[in-house]
């Protein structure tokens, strides 16, 4: 929509994202779809900081109604729907079974709040709630003590961290240019020319009409630093900190279980690749976000006790295997608690010298979508131009999986490449959809994917992954392309973050340096 570049040699662009997070992605996808030129941002890896560390659902928020949050509830739970359409291959229902603890809610308000919970979002592909007799029901023979009454709802699970790598993709595909391990040091306007001039932090400068700023945590000090900040206007972020513990399986099926506590806390178990996943803890982390999200003793022991009182098998710290942590951004509303702080956002649009910069306070991975058109819906005004709805009915790379049917399409695949491990195509399948098949292009054998540095990691899909994905690191690899790090060893972690260095091959097949 403007021109490609200035007198003085620069690229320019109509948006500059900062922010390579769920919420900058996003924006970016929605954007390049519109026929904007967008660049984003990353200083780090995508999705390295909150959008890798949530709860990995999309969900309405049941425990939202409780604070009278119907409106963002709905929007979510429409989100829900719309998600799992268009990403059926990370994205996948679930149920969620709620054993019921009279001391805490009467069994009327479960049902009440449940039944609103089935209705609120209008009409839905996935089941709805029932009550369920744990004493007879499978799901109830992993549960400690005497438990009678229970229910059950639908929500989903997702792979957060490859949600972000998705939208990214589509987003370079519909003409984005996409630079990871490149931040932006410093903006300044030029009011002539209505145009804000970015340094990035190799030094490289470009131009845009506009800045969007998703940089999450660091919103308000992104601001403050390039000169935005109006004190009495500017919304205001709450750091939380959100923890989870990785266990051994402590139940067979792959529904989840949530659990009411005490406190008031609500925590979940859903399965988790072959383990068990606990979460979440809700810390405040007042205002420094460079203050490193590690789990702390206290965190750990609560979703150790909370576990251990609802399930047969006692959880200790030792029982941890892993562990994840990362810092909630959300909006400062004022509420007393973590717990019932608000998940809604805010875009708040400001300017400099008549240069636009439009930044996103707060919000949760579900509604990014939605949020992405609101921004849409101001950047259109500004720049402009009148948005389409256009994102919602697309699929992001690799979902355009017939009738959205994953148990037919890994059926498929077993046909189609007979000569791959069929648990290696499962993983596949669910990580890469039907780009897959861009993976395993060209290839009739195993041997053709080159070593396997462990687990099943060929040197082919590290290839993949460094030539289409923004994969620089081992825990790019490892913990956000895949969960791999939940069985690598220092061996294995070693040699796929030396593989990283090396040029990508043609077809894959070049053999992997020794540790």
């Amino acid at each position: 929509m403007t021109d490609t570049t200035t007198s003085d040699g620069l690229d320019v662009f109509d948006l500059c994202i900062v922010g390579g997070g769920i919420n900058g992605a996003g924006i970016a996808r929605d954007a390049a779809g519109q026929g904007l030129k967008v660049v984003l941002l990353e200083r780090k890896d995508l999705g390295a900081e909150t959008s890798s560390a949530s709860s990995k659902l999309v969900h309405g928020g049941l425990r939202y109604l409780e604070y009278f949050e119907f409106g963002l509830v709905r929007k979510a739970l429409k989100e829900r729907d719309v998600l799992l359409s268009i990403a059926p291959h990370i994205i996948h229902p679930m149920r969620f079974v709620l054993p019921h603890d009279p001391s805490m809610r009467p069994v009327w308000m479960v049902r009440a709040g449940l039944w609103l919970y089935d209705h609120l979002g209008g009409k839905s592909v996935l089941p709805k709630s029932q009550v369920v007799d744990l004493k007879t029901d499978a799901r109830g023979a992993a549960l400690r003590g005497d438990w009678g009454k229970g229910f059950a709802y639908s929500d989903c699970r997702v792979d957060d961290a490859r949600l972000v790598v998705l939208n990214a993709m589509a987003a370079r595909e519909k003409g984005a240019v996409v630079l990871t391990q490149e931040g932006c040091d410093y903006l300044s306007p030029e009011k002539d020319k209505k145009l804000w001039r970015v340094r990035l932090d190799s030094g490289k400068q470009l131009k845009a009409r506009m800045i969007v700023n998703a940089s999450g945590p660091w919103v308000r000090q992104f601001l403050g630093e390039n000169g935005l900040v109006n004190l009495r206007n500017t919304p205001s972020v709450r750091l939380v900190r959100g923890s989870h513990i990785v266990v051994p399986k402590l139940y067979d099926g792959d529904h989840a279980f949530i659990i009411q506590n005490g406190d008031g806390r609500i925590v979940f178990a859903w399965p988790y690749y072959g383990f068990t996943a606990i979460g979440t803890t809700e810390v405040n982390m007042g205002t420094d976000p460079d203050h490193a999200a590690v789990i702390d003793a206290q965190e750990k022991a609560y979703l150790c006790q909370t576990a251990s009182r609802i399930f047969n098998t006692d959880v200790t710290e030792q029982s941890v295997v892993s562990s994840w942590s990362g810092v909630r951004a959300l909006l400062e509303d004022g509420a007393k608690d973590a717990k019932s702080a608000t998940r809604d956002y805010k875009l708040y649009e400001n300017n400099l010298q008549d240069c636009p910069v439009l930044s996103v306070f707060g919000g949760k991975i579900t509604t990014y979508r939605k949020l992405a058109e609101d921004a849409m819906a101001i950047i259109g005004k500004t720049l402009g131009f009148e948005p389409k709805s256009w994102t919602g009915g697309e699929a992001l790379p690799g979902g355009d999986i017939e009738g959205g049917d994953m148990a037919a399409f890994v059926a498929q695949k077993w046909r189609q490449y007979s000569w791959l491990p069929q648990g290696l195509i499962m993983r596949y399948a669910l990580a890469y959809g039907t780009r897959m098949d861009v993976l395993l292009e060209g290839r009739g054998a195993l041997r053709d994917l080159g070593r396997d540095l462990g687990h099943g990691l060929h040197v082919a899909e590290l290839d993949y992954l460094k030539k289409h994905e923004w994969a620089r690191e081992a825990d790019d690899v490892l913990w956000r392309r895949t969960k791999l790090g939940l069985v690598a060893d220092p061996t294995m972690v070693h040699t796929v973050a030396n593989y990283l260095n090396r040029p990508v091959t043609n077809q894959g097949t070049s053999e992997a340096p020794q540790p």
